[in-house]
């Protein structure tokens, strides 16, 4: 799972179908490696502050303005809205988004719970202090 996936699943019951859908999928002794952002490092704080537009240059379509907004913080949920205005024609679309910011050990036990052996968890090496990697082994 990349791209801090793990986070969109925001209850216990959809947190649990995702593991238990993966362990069924893995051989034995298979691994699932993942990363998720560390609540301590508090992202959202971060996103609040960096509420300037920015402009990116789409092929196929032009210049788009796009902005993050940080909509609600309700630990462990961390809501935001994104917001793009296409430049050629004005047109405006959102898309607001929930994320959970589990700690080290919530995720581990998860993992333990749902028959997986946590062999390492790592600072993700191009973003350290803010997202933890999880590498975990299907037991047989």
């Amino acid at each position: 799972m990349t791209g801090n996936v793990a986070q969109v699943f925001l209850t216990d019951d959809d947190w649990d179908r995702a593991l238990q859908g993966i362990h069924a999928a893995l051989r034995p002794h298979g691994h699932l490696v993942f990363e998720t952002r560390r609540p301590e490092f508090h992202a959202w704080a971060q996103w609040a502050v960096d509420v300037d537009p920015v402009t990116l240059d789409i092929t196929d379509i032009g210049l788009v303005e796009r902005r993050l907004e940080v909509t609600d913080v309700g630990l462990p949920f961390v809501s935001f809205r994104y917001t793009y205005r296409f430049l050629t024609d004005g047109v405006v679309v959102t898309s607001d988004s929930t994320l959970r910011f589990r700690s080290r050990g919530e995720v581990e036990s998860s993992l333990v719970a749902h028959g997986y052996r946590v062999l390492d968890v790592r600072e993700a090496p191009d973003r350290p202090g803010r997202e933890l990697v999880f590498i975990a082994e299907r037991s047989a």
